[in-house]
This record gives C-alpha cells, sequence and structure tokens, in this order.
C-alpha cells in the first residue's frame, strides 16, 4: 500500500507546490556534481574520455541513489511515516508535470506579447539548441517538441522506473538523464558522454515509445487527430538522431496535425496547422491528458502490486 500512497502524494505535491527551488532540488545538485567531474576529464582523450565518462557515470549514480536507498531502509524499520515523508519528497523531485506545464506557458505568453528575445531566453530553460534567432514559428515548435519530450523524460520515465525499482530506481534514471542533458552530444564531450548517452537511450527505449502511445490515446479521448498521431510515430519516429525523442515528438505532432522542425537536423510531421502560441496550449492539454492516464496506470499497477504481495 505504501506504492500507492507515495505516488499519490507525491504527485499532490507537484500539483501544488512545483518543482522545488534550485537550492534545494536533488537535480540541481546532480547537475553540480556533473559539472565538478566534467572540469576534470579527459574528454580530449577518445579512450581515456570514454572510460571516464563511465566512471563517471557509474559514481554518480551511485552517489545518488544508494545513500537514498539506504535512508529509506532505515526508515522504513524505523518509522513508517516518516519513510512516506522522505520518500514523496525524493519521488517527486525524480519528475516535473506543473514545472514543464508552467515553463510551456510561460514562452507562450512570452509569443502573444510578442516578446521574441525574451521568448527566446525562456525557451533555453526547455532546449538546448541555440534560440537566439529563431522565428515565432520555430520558437512555438521547439516549445511544443519540449513537452512531448519531456512527457517522456519528465514524467512517465521517471515513473516507470520507480514502479520497477522503487524511488531509488527513479533517482538513478534522473541521474543518467541529467548526465545525458549536459554531456551526451557531440562535439566537446564526444566520447565523455557516450557512455551517459547510450545509456540513456537503453533506459527510455521502453518509456518513450509508451510515451507516444500515451499521446495517441490521449488524442482520441480528447477527439483529435488519434489516426493521424499513430501514423506519424510509426512512420517517422526515426527522423531524430536520437533514437527515442522521434516517438513522442512524431505522436505530437500528428495529433495536432501540424509540422515541427528543427533546421538542419530534422522535420517531423505532414500536417499544414499553422505553428502559433494556441499550438503550445494544445500540446499542454495533450501532455495533460497523458499524464493522467499514465498516473491512472500506475496507480492500477500499484492495485496489483498490493493485492499480489499481500
Amino acid at each position: 500500500m505504501e506504492i500507492i500512497l507515495i505516488l499519490a502524494l507525491a504527485i499532490a505535491l507537484d500539483l501544488a507546490l512545483g518543482d522545488p527551488p534550485n537550492a534545494l532540488h536533488p537535480v540541481a545538485w546532480m547537475g553540480k556534481v556533473i559539472s565538478l567531474l566534467e572540469r576534470v576529464s579527459y574528454g580530449h582523450r577518445p579512450a581515456a574520455g570514454f572510460i571516464y565518462g563511465l566512471a563517471m557515470t557509474l559514481f554518480t549514480v551511485v552517489l545518488f541513489a544508494i545513500p537514498a536507498c539506504f535512508i529509506l531502509l532505515y526508515l522504513e524499520n524505523l518509522n513508517l511515516v516518516a519513510y512516506i515523508i522522505v520518500a514523496t519528497v525524493l519521488l517527486k523531485c525524480t519528475f516535473s508535470l506543473k514545472g514543464l506545464q508552467r515553463a510551456a506557458l510561460r514562452v507562450k505568453e512570452l509569443l502573444q506579447e510578442n516578446k521574441l528575445d525574451e521568448a527566446r531566453f525562456e525557451l533555453r530553460s526547455l532546449v538546448s539548441r541555440n534560440t537566439g534567432d529563431l522565428p515565432q514559428p520555430l520558437l512555438v515548435s521547439a516549445t511544443v517538441e519540449s513537452v512531448a519530450e519531456g512527457a517522456g523524460d519528465s514524467l512517465v520515465a521517471p515513473l516507470f522506473y520507480f514502479l520497477l525499482f522503487g524511488v531509488p530506481g527513479a533517482i538513478g534514471y534522473r541521474v543518467v538523464n541529467t548526465m545525458d542533458s549536459m554531456i551526451g552530444y557531440h562535439g566537446k564531450y564526444e566520447y565523455l558522454g557516450k557512455f551517459a548517452s547510450r545509456l540513456d537511450d537503453v533506459l527510455n527505449f521502453i518509456p518513450a515509445r509508451l510515451t507516444a502511445l500515451l499521446l495517441v490515446i490521449a488524442a482520441l479521448v480528447m477527439k483529435r487527430n488519434g489516426h493521424n498521431s499513430w501514423q506519424t510515430a510509426f512512420r517517422e519516429h526515426a527522423r531524430t538522431e536520437s533514437p527515442n525523442a522521434g516517438w513522442p515528438m512524431a505522436a505530437m505532432a500528428g495529433a495536432l496535425n501540424t509540422r515541427l522542425e528543427k533546421v538542419g537536423h530534422y522535420r517531423i510531421g505532414k500536417g499544414n496547422t499553422a505553428l502559433v502560441p494556441e499550438t503550445i496550449d494544445s500540446s499542454i492539454k495533450l501532455f495533460s491528458m497523458a499524464a493522467s492516464i499514465w498516473v491512472l496506470i500506475c496507480f492500477i499497477v500499484g492495485v496489483i502490486h498490493f493485492v499480489i504481495t499481500t
């Protein structure tokens, strides 16, 4: 029963308060540790860079997941209420519903006010690409893409690993995902981030496809173009360099009957619906419905687990 209660309280905490300030957020702490370790890396030498990146990834996972595991085991035997409170807070910090919605809506509001420079600045919290010269349609596209991909990275995947391995599993996933977002790309971190990037690909393999399916179901429930959402996801998911990101993005593009684009990298979707600020609203509604369906599924799995283990 604890798994159901912890999940319910974590969802309620997210919806009520959103994300904690960076000074108190474990993901921000992960970022600081990763930045510190990266400074003494050997990324300029391929073999040494890869080995150091592998050790760096495993060390950071252990650094955050193992203490959480021992603390929760200790509290579970000491005081059930304390255990549930700490587990709730830790789980909440591995996913984000309100924070993702708030960031996307902020970009939409700035675009509606024609404050393009401010919108480009705010968008940097959602994407890693250079936003400095993006016109409005591409700003909208980047935001919608982030909502779609974030549905997987920021919600489906953390709760997926929570169901499998408890709170430490969700924390371990968040460490790997954070490392991938910081050093898992070409260029300076080509070798240093390769292990984290590949591990993130493996961990997101099922959650990404599950997210696409949830967005298709959400489109059907909301009387959007669910059929086109599925067809687009199945047909165009491979257009991104990532083996996973294309699934939810293509499902979102198909549901909204629009085309998402990162110039010089990919175009997803064949719809002709214009990319306007209101498109961001539509993507958030689809995300919210998909999130609701996923949380319901998680509760059902939790109940089944409780019945089986009692």
